[in-house]
């Protein structure tokens, strides 16, 4: 079985919506939270999804 889909990073302003086992960042500011989610997208080479106001998720397809 070959892992096609997952979970790189983690992003938020809120660290209790982020379970453990996942790299974390933590950011200040939605603003914040935005411009290292696109950076990351581009330096991990996956997909930025927000799942909720404070919580962005990079994955890799």
């Amino acid at each position: 079985m070959k892992l096609e889909k997952y979970i790189l990073a983690a992003l938020t302003t809120h660290p209790e919506k982020v379970p453990s086992g996942t790299t974390v960042f933590h950011c200040k500011t939605q603003e914040e939270l935005e411009k290292i989610a696109a950076n990351l997208e581009a330096i991990l080479d996956g997909i930025a999804h927000e799942l909720d106001e404070g919580l962005f998720v990079i994955v890799k397809h």
